[in-house]
């Protein structure tokens, strides 16, 4: 009788229930880019035009030309489904029509601006979970976004930019992406299309050579999306060969964020998630309150939601931890010993100066108490 792999054992019956609706969705193809006017779309078009020739059924749901000729002429010999029109505030606008893209069923469709916001009524609240429907669907789709939008990097941008994107795209719709496609050109080439007009319209190229498309700018965009998809090709290189003679990598790796009710929360745990999606690790999110879930006040149930729902964007584990008797840094300290945390990240902030000669340093009180867990302070000025 064979010996088996160690880390053979047999699939559930869910599992594989999960490996056929796997099999039926859709493929997802992202075509990623530092800056507006890279060429994400006309990239897109060329390949569907390619796809066409060789007999596949490809549609464009929605493209957006942003009145560039060279894309508008690529739209031409292509299948465009028409697009639902809307009313909102006495104005009309124009989604995209989920439910005729679905009724037509084509092998694959060209979506653009995957990181839209939908208009008040629509079915879905963005565009990505349109796409979603229509991959649950058994559709190919094809989209474009820039680095900016991704949730995990919102505060490196606006660090970068001086701009908080509003519209933002969860990493782990990303992640699972059948391919990534970096569309990439230099900056001094980005400002020279932008110049020519080939990326604004003219009355708004003074302003945006000045501001968001200055040299320093459109080389730390670029340099981040460069990062970001490497960092994807590595991460689907080990899921597909992976060590399995050793388990899965950074399998024991978890790492617990703490966040209060200040304005840099939100920022730490994207620095969290960043680091865990790095390290392969498990993410959780710990706050520690004095009082009673059901005594917040408006403002804190609203800050509680929003960690809810970045915690569920980042596929994270969001605790809520009443201290009652305890001090916060014992709640910590119960709570890694609980979950095997092996990395604690603070805020710099979590107890003033001052705070520390009353009550004692948080962080000199967990390295105490705990042993084989390395604390990461995060300054206020890096998140």
């Amino acid at each position: 009788m064979s010996e088996k792999h160690p880390y053979y054992r047999r699939k559930t019956p869910q599992e594989l229930l999960d490996e056929i609706a796997e099999a039926k969705r859709g493929k997802l193809k992202l075509y990623v880019g530092a800056a507006p006017g890279v060429g994400k779309s006309y990239k897109m078009l060329q390949d569907a035009h390619d796809m066409k020739i060789e007999g596949i059924d490809v549609v464009i749901g929605l493209i957006e030309t942003h009145g560039r000729k060279e894309t508008e002429d690529l739209i031409k010999d292509i299948e465009i489904i028409p697009l639902k029109t809307m009313q909102y505030k006495g104005s009309m606008f124009r989604e995209l029509n989920l439910n005729e893209i679905i009724e037509r069923k084509p092998n694959t469709v060209v979506i653009d601006e995957l990181a839209h916001t939908n208009i008040p009524g629509s079915k879905n609240k963005k565009r990505y979970m349109d796409i979603e429907e229509i991959l649950n669907a058994g559709i190919n789709v094809m989209s474009a976004v820039n680095i900016q939008h991704l949730e995990s990097v919102h505060d490196i941008v606006q660090q970068i930019t001086g701009v908080a994107v509003r519209e933002r795209v969860p990493d782990l719709f990303v992640q699972d992406a059948h391919e990534v496609q970096l569309i990439d050109v230099t900056p001094e080439m980005l400002r020279k299309r932008l110049s020519e007009g080939k990326i604004y319209a003219f009355d708004k190229i003074e302003q945006a050579l000045t501001h968001f498309f200055t040299i320093t700018n459109l080389s730390s965009l670029r340099e981040l999306a460069l990062r970001e998809v490497a960092d994807d090709v590595d991460e689907k290189i080990e899921q597909i060969s992976g060590n399995l003679l050793n388990g899965p990598i950074g399998v024991h790796e978890k790492i617990l964020v703490c966040v209060q009710y200040g304005p840099t929360a939100e920022k730490l745990i994207r620095r969290g998630w960043r680091m865990a999606n790095r390290l392969k690790a498990h993410l959780y999110i710990l706050n520690v309150t004095k009082d009673s879930p059901e005594t917040f006040s408006q403002e804190m149930r609203e800050k509680t939601e929003q960690w809810h729902n970045l915690a569920a964007q980042f596929n994270a584990v969001f605790l809520l931890e009443q201290q009652n008797s305890r001090k916060p840094a014992q709640v910590i300290i119960d709570i890694a010993n609980q979950h095997h945390i092996t990395q604690i990240l603070l805020g710099q902030s979590a107890r003033t100066r001052w705070e520390e000669i009353r009550k004692g340093s948080i962080v000199n009180t967990i390295m105490r108490k705990t042993s084989n867990i390395d604390i990461h302070i995060v300054s206020d000025e890096r998140l």
